[in-house]
């Protein structure tokens, strides 16, 4: 028996469909008048969704352009996945239903077609190329990531090029003012004054290496992965004049010689470290402070402490090797590195509010954005944004950070009596 593709999707949704379906067979599903349509285009698309079931082949169809979502921006599809996620209800088939399904969908399209350009290798194929969270094996993965075009990170992230959390002073700030405000916040925790020694693990672009310099006269030393980042950085530090207090190496943390450093601040890395090296980075850490010196850890976290991996769409187009714990994990393993916790906060409506901003400058940028890295990466951009505001939102994850002292073997923290921040 041969049946449509709208009547194969219908067929499996339990409360309907939220959303208007419409398939290249001429079948369709869901209400006429829907504000949002999901359109699929061709065959290539009904082989992803079939042979990758879940988030990773629609994420395949989506970012081939085999699926559009049309009624909302591909930069920003926030309200699409908003309404799907709120009312998108679908029921197992029995083997007999799923048999029939298969048949007259064609058994043709159980053939898997290459995946598109953008994912990366799944996970048992890393395994191939290195031990995970090897020294090699994070500088691919880092690469991946981040070194897709500093041109593209500039029209998303803004004149500050800070890929993390900012923190919103009030609800009517610009995304500028709040990034800058998470600079300086973690400065004010640290406790910087001008001499100090700052090191900066996952600088990034070299946003908080040039902050405290500029700001507060610290000589900082920021290290990242990435070259591109690094090339980037060492710029914007010589245009800013800032050459005799800041630089940034390309290198591994775990490449750092010096010790005694005053102050560390560990913004949006820990999330690159895995679970299972917790205790030996906080070590690392805890061995390059000097006695009183403090520990800024900015990462994003679940809202559990139940270790799980990360979702397909997420390892294969965005974080490949990228793992999530909760604060309570974070902070354990800091104390049982030997460090002193003496205080946290969770910033996670500020980060829905950060990639809320990124959003919708990936929609003002757009066609400059496709011009530097493609459409279908935009497409994941896009995607991995919106989904990642709701998660925030629905507080599915959560944003931590936590202050920590190498506390001397005298008791003293170098802390006031009570947060001077």
């Amino acid at each position: 028996m041969t049946i449509t593709i709208g009547e194969a999707v219908g067929s499996l949704m339990r409360d309907g469909l939220p959303v208007r379906f419409e398939a290249f067979d001429g079948s369709a599903a869901g209400p006429p008048d829907a504000d949002i349509t999901l359109r699929l285009v061709d065959q290539r698309g009904l082989a992803y969704l079939l042979t990758a079931p879940g988030d990773l082949g629609m994420a395949r169809a989506y970012v081939s352009g085999d699926l559009r979502l049309e009624g909302v921006h591909p930069g920003d599809p926030y309200e699409a996945m908003r309404l799907l996620q709120n009312n998108l209800r679908f029921r197992a088939p029995s083997v007999g239903e799923a048999l029939t399904l298969v048949r007259g969908l064609g058994l043709g399209n159980l053939r898997p077609p290459p995946p598109p350009p953008q994912e990366h290798l799944p996970r048992w194929r890393r395994v191939v190329e290195g031990v995970r969270h090897s020294l090699d094996r994070d500088a691919g993965v880092i690469s991946h990531h981040y070194d897709v075009s500093n041109a593209f990170y500039r029209h998303v992230l803004g004149p500050s090029m800070a890929y993390t959390c900012a923190v919103y002073p009030d609800a009517d700030a610009t995304l500028e003012q709040a990034q800058a405000e998470k600079f300086d916040l973690v400065c004010r925790k640290l406790g910087l004054r001008p001499g100090m020694r700052l090191l900066d693990v996952g600088c990034g672009w070299g946003g908080m290496v040039r902050h405290a310099a500029e700001h507060y006269g610290v000589r900082a030393l920021g290290v990242t992965l990435s070259r591109e980042q690094a090339a980037y950085a060492r710029e914007a530090i010589e245009a800013d004049g800032l050459s005799h207090l800041a630089q940034v190496r390309h290198s591994d943390y775990r490449d750092v010689a010096e010790g005694g450093f005053d102050a560390i601040s560990s913004i949006g890395m820990t999330e690159h470290v895995g679970v299972r090296n917790l205790p030996a980075y906080f070590t690392f850490l805890r061995e390059h402070l000097r006695d009183g010196g403090r520990l800024l850890n900015h990462c994003i976290t679940r809202h559990d402490n139940v270790r799980r991996e990360t979702g397909a769409f997420i390892d294969r187009y965005v974080f490949p090797d990228g793992e999530l714990i909760g604060s309570g994990t974070i902070i354990t393993q800091a104390q049982d590195a030997g460090l002193e916790v003496v205080h946290e906060e969770n910033l996670r409506r500020h980060y829905a509010l950060t990639l809320r901003d990124w959003c919708a400058n990936l929609v003002e940028h757009w066609d400059e954005c496709v011009a530097e890295v493609g459409e279908g990466t935009a497409r994941v951009w896009g995607l991995y944004m919106a989904g990642s505001r709701l998660g925030f939102e629905r507080n599915e994850i959560q944003l931590h950070q936590v202050l920590a002292v190498r506390t001397g073997p005298d008791g003293d923290d170098g802390l006031p009596l009570r947060p001077s921040w």
